[in-house]
């Protein structure tokens, strides 16, 4: 019955997602004048005088593009129970990002709007997208699981509570979730990781589950322990009926092949969404491909930092109508949460503007071009990805590093610590392969490695199992939404990494 009534539900929801992405441009006008209406009298909404802005022209000149350094005292103010300061009415909620690794946290405005509009609409915008493509889905007749982090009290001001974005989507779920959420909200948000995984893994076996949703490094530890608990091969003889899993957060391409193997089915979904802690951005729309639908009308006004702006002082946005399909673009986000033309540091690549669809190519912060190679997340993804599928091989983590010239005359290269869950059967023939397939990709890379002119061939090494894990505990960043960084510009990672596991340097 439920599952029914969903299906109803859907296509209503279907059809709006439809009409926003016919109409982008007007619906973000309208949802951007919308909100410096309702905010004319907040403290940031004074200071930039929201009551004589009328237009975009307007609105980006009276409102400079924002990092978190720059909103971080009121942020934190908001915290501590103030109202009306970046947005109408008082803040409970506030995602605590672990989008990378560094050892300061950043904390998110979640306001009760921006939670229902933008969230929760655009959990229920993915299962619309789903049942759209597949509508034999029959989800909502057994359980789904999130998987999730844990939520706080923030003990200056304890009517506040923040946490990974998840966990307060799953503290915040419908009445409808009581019935098909698996397994309970107390071991759901469980803050011991290990502890988490374990009972979870455990509990999950005696359900019926036809959903799984999360990023794909802490999913695939769950979905490992499942196999060995019940002694099973693959995923779908524990949950014969297992519909769809829906991944963000990192990219899928390299544990496309280790999940594909969990789920050895032809029809099976796999979907991307794109769900940061400042808003629901995207989700895929089509089965199969590899981009994602911009979500227009869920609580989130774009614009959008071309590739020569990232890094200026002083940045300048462009609006939406002015992007151009396969150029890099650093989202700038206005939210009904109170982040005004914000930079949440995710890099994004437009692949349509006829309906606008995207792929997410790294972070702005993770990049290496130390030799003028400009290598981005993207291009690392794909190169292992498609020299895993050569080697049968299987990966865990990686991240990569520069390595300098030195004054012995060395020339530079490329240093990638990588995890495998099943190594290559040779290693030589993999890391040759790594590196031609990172030439075929990105031309630059080709260019400086020309006859190894000014770049020596990629050098790979081979972190020990759970090396990634380990550091992400020392560093307070484990479980949950919490992310390897893949890419930097600087050897600071690596070099902990491997000095943790007793590697030499470079």
């Amino acid at each position: 019955m439920i599952n029914s009534a969903m299906h109803f539900l859907f296509r209503q929801r279907m059809r709006r997602i439809q009409r926003a992405a016919a109409q982008p441009h007007v619906t973000q006008q309208r949802l951007a004048m919308q909100y410096i209406r309702q905010n004319q009298h907040t403290e940031w909404g004074k200071l930039h005088d929201f009551a004589h802005i009328r237009d975009y022209k307007t609105f980006a000149k009276n409102i400079p593009v924002q990092d978190y350094e720059s909103l971080k005292p009121l942020i934190l103010r908001m915290m501590h129970g103030e109202k009306d300061v970046l947005w109408s009415g008082g803040v409970r909620w506030f995602a605590k990002s672990a989008g990378t690794s560094n050892d300061k946290s950043k904390f998110i405005p979640v306001s009760n709007h921006n939670l229902k509009i933008c969230h929760l609409r655009g959990s229920w915008d993915t299962g619309a997208l789903i049942y759209h493509n597949k509508p034999s889905a029959r989800v909502f007749d057994g359980k789904m699981l999130v998987m999730g982090g844990s939520l706080q009290t923030f003990e200056p001001h304890p009517g506040t509570r923040f946490g990974d974005v998840s966990a307060i989507i799953l503290a915040n779920m419908p009445p409808v979730g009581n019935y098909i959420y698996a397994p309970s909200l107390d071991l759901a948000l469980t803050p011991n990781t290990e502890e988490k995984l374990e009972r979870m893994a455990r509990a999950l076996v005696k359900e019926d589950m036809r959903l799984i949703a999360g990023v794909p490094t802490w999913t695939v530890l769950l979905l490992r322990r499942v196999l060995e608990i019940t002694g099973k091969d693959h995923i779908l003889d524990v949950w014969p009926r297992l519909e769809a899993y829906i991944h963000g957060g990192v990219s899928f391409a390299p544990y496309r092949e280790q999940f594909r193997r969990f789920m050895p089915k032809d029809d099976f979904l796999f979907w991307e969404i794109y769900n940061a802690s400042e808003g629901f951005f995207a989700a895929q729309n089509e089965a199969g491909a590899d981009d994602m639908l911009l979500l227009l009308e869920n609580g989130v006004f774009f614009e959008f930092l071309p590739e020569e702006e990232w890094h200026k002082e002083v940045r300048r946005a462009i609006p939406l109508a002015e992007v151009e399909v396969g150029k890099h673009y650093a989202p700038v986000v206005t939210t009904n949460a109170g982040l005004w033309r914000y930079v949440p540091g995710d890099t994004v690549l437009f692949t349509s503007v006829a309906p606008y669809k995207i792929k997410v190519s790294g972070r702005t912060n993770q990049f290496i071009n130390a030799f003028g190679e400009e290598v981005m997340v993207a291009n690392t993804d794909k190169a292992l990805a498609e020299t895993c599928r050569m080697f049968d091989a299987l990966v865990n983590d990686y991240t990569v590093a520069p390595i300098y010239f030195d004054r012995q005359g060395n020339k530079g290269g490329h240093e990638w610590l990588v995890e495998f869950e099943k190594e290559p059967a040779d290693v030589e023939a993999f890391n040759h392969w790594l590196d031609a397939n990172l030439q075929r990709i990105n031309s630059d890379y080709e260019a400086k490695r020309y006859n190894g002119l000014a770049m020596e061939r990629l050098s790979l090494r081979m972190a020990p199992r759970g090396a990634f894990r380990e550091w992400l505990k020392a560093k307070g960043k484990y479980g949950g939404q919490s992310k390897v960084p893949r890419l930097a510009n600087h050897r600071n990672y690596i070099d902990e990494i491997m000095q943790m596991t007793g590697q030499p340097p470079a």
